[in-house]
């Protein structure tokens, strides 16, 4: 059994790149999501929050950069990301929404 996570503790953000977008065209969607979060509580979280049925959910981890920070230039190890890819059967998910 998995452990219970809140959504707002299991999709941090949707990711709005030019790739992204151009996604959505073919009902795919990436989610930058926890990396403690497995594929089951994504579902759950996304069918919830934006009332669809999901088909797939792929994932990827995004390794951190490495940038110079500070008076010495030292290097600093940014966090890992997990990105979930998300393929909807029914419904869409309105990433801009009309206001």
């Amino acid at each position: 059994m998995y452990q219970k996570m809140k959504i707002n503790e299991v999709i941090i953000q949707p990711i709005l790149t030019e790739k992204a977008t151009n996604q959505t065209k073919g009902k795919t969607y990436m989610f930058e999501v926890a990396m403690r979060a497995n594929k089951y509580q994504i579902k759950e979280a996304l069918e919830k929050l934006y009332k669809v049925t999901i088909t797939e959910i792929r994932m990827m981890v995004r390794k951190g950069k490495e940038r110079r920070v500070g008076r010495r230039m030292k290097t600093k190890k940014l966090a890992d990301t997990k990105i979930a890819f998300v393929v909807i059967r029914e419904g869409t998910i309105d990433l801009f929404p009309k206001t």
